[in-house]
């Protein structure tokens, strides 16, 4: 399998450490959607990250349905998509939610900040996408706020994942406006995370 795209991407890590903790074997191509899109375009002309190209040629987009696709070529005991209990996996896809919503929030401030220029920017829309994400997170703190290593067991599921990446990357493009004081249980579930294997190997860049 062939993930393509880069890792600043939190949708593509996303699927790269989920990939590392189901023990399936890939290849990580970086090309970039904005530097590189001939390339991507030869690949996908959707050209979507994360794409994933799996063993028959066949080119998958969107993290989540990369995911659900890929829950199907591992064992239940190596993996499990979500706890088994429906409240709790209820719970679950609520954690996966706020945090796949803080990804997208911070997405949109970075890409009016960075692509837009000054005076096409619309202040009305940063502040709502701002306040959006700030509501995420507050959210999404509540939820993690559990007291335990892990949220759903004892190693870290797809909620895990999911909150790690997405506070990785806010930290990495909004640090100035999500504060890490005010979500210490985001900041104990991460810190142990990013310091697993499977994390390391698929590092935010």
């Amino acid at each position: 399998m062939r993930l393509i795209g880069m890792m600043d991407s939190p949708y593509v890590r996303r699927v790269a450490v989920s990939l590392k903790f189901m023990g399936l074997p890939f290849t990580h191509e970086p090309i970039s959607v904005f530097r590189d899109w001939d390339r991507f375009a030869a690949i996908t002309p959707a050209v979507k990250a994360p794409t994933l190209v799996i063993d028959d040629a066949t080119a998958l987009t969107d993290s989540c349905l990369i995911l659900e696709c890929l829950q199907r070529l591992v064992r239940p005991d190596r993996w499990w998509l979500a706890p088994p209990d429906p409240g709790v996996h209820a719970r679950a896809q609520r954690v996966i939610g706020l945090a796949l919503a803080a990804c997208e929030k911070s997405v949109q401030i970075v890409y009016e900040m960075n692509l837009r220029p000054v005076e096409k920017r619309h202040q009305p829309w940063i502040d709502r996408a701002r306040g959006q994400l700030l509501w995420a997170y507050r959210l999404h703190e509540s939820e993690c706020a559990v007291g335990k290593d892990w949220l759903f067991g004892a190693r870290p599921l797809p909620a895990d994942i999911t909150a790690t990446v997405a506070w990785a990357f806010t930290q990495h493009v909004l640090a100035n406006v999500v504060e890490t004081g005010e979500h210490p249980a985001l900041c104990s579930l991460s810190k142990p995370a990013e310091a697993l294997p499977e994390f390391l190997s698929a590092p935010l860049q």
